[in-house]
């Protein structure tokens, strides 16, 4: 198992330039992890050398990239706008590589009040099946999240809801395109994690390492501390054969302490698992 981390505690600094991508990776090695989660927000300039130097700087300190995290909008309902996000999603799937990752994480898209639910299935599966050639071409893997909102939508994903994730993951079985599941959203919709991943597991290439104290509602915390039952979850993981990345999602606002927490945790409760 390889443990990387995805610092939404850090979204803020890294975004406005407070903070380095290869600093990030600094904290990440002296916490122990093995490589790190970056965001695409994270990149305002996208020139070949720029994302090398970057790339660089990570590397250095003997972490590596696991994870580029994306957001296309595949469901919106203008196929213009559907168009624009197959091109940025591309440009992403190139600006992955060039930094060295392995997997970039992506969407279904947002849950346009006039995106119907057949429409949208539909638009997000084809637009996910359109990259698949793009990152065969540049030897990263797809992965897609049973996810929630990030700050930059409008809307809920579109595939939040349990039962349309889980008809999305079922028709991109065997196409390639992965699965990384997240701990705490199925709780976040009011759901329990484990029926969920054993419907998924032969197709989940990354975990998400995330937890929340609310049912119903996604409330981060520090990993451990909520309700998602990561013994049971990383039980079913183990007895499945997973090898892949766990990345911790630090989302509960602790900073550098919550990241060096979060990977003692995480590394004691798949020990115990």
């Amino acid at each position: 198992m390889k443990l990387s981390c995805l610092p939404v505690s850090f979204f803020p600094q890294i975004i406005s330039g407070e903070m380095t991508p290869g600093k990030w990776a600094s904290i990440a090695a002296d916490s122990g992890l093995d490589a790190v989660d970056l965001s695409i927000l994270f990149f305002r300039n996208r020139e070949n050398a720029d994302l090398n130097r970057v790339r660089q700087e990570i590397e250095a300190g003997g972490i590596v990239v696991a994870v580029v995290n994306t957001y296309p909008d595949l469901t919106h309902p203008d196929q213009a706008e559907r168009e624009l996000q197959l091109a940025r999603l591309e440009d992403d799937i190139w600006s992955a590589a060039a930094l060295g990752a392995d997997m970039v994480r992506v969407t279904a898209g947002q849950a346009h009040p006039d995106t119907s639910r057949e429409d949208g299935i539909r638009w997000a599966i084809e637009g996910l099946e359109r990259s698949l050639g793009t990152a065969e071409r540049h030897g990263v893997r797809l992965v897609y999240e049973n996810h929630s909102k990030p700050g930059c939508w409008d809307y809920a994903d579109f595939s939040h809801p349990t039962d349309v994730f889980l008809q999305i993951a079922e028709k991109l079985s065997g196409t390639g395109i992965g699965v990384l599941f997240d701990t705490a959203n199925p709780i976040a919709y009011g759901d329990d994690p484990q029926p969920v991943l054993e419907k998924v597991i032969d197709q989940v290439i990354c975990v998400h390492a995330a937890d929340t104290d609310k049912r119903g509602e996604l409330s981060p915390v520090l990993v451990g501390k909520g309700l998602v039952p990561f013994n049971d979850i990383f039980g079913l993981l183990k007895r499945s054969g997973f090898d892949g990345t766990i990345s911790i999602e630090e989302a509960s606002g602790a900073g550098r302490e919550g990241v060096e927490n979060a990977v003692k945790f995480i590394r004691r409760a798949w020990s115990e698992a």
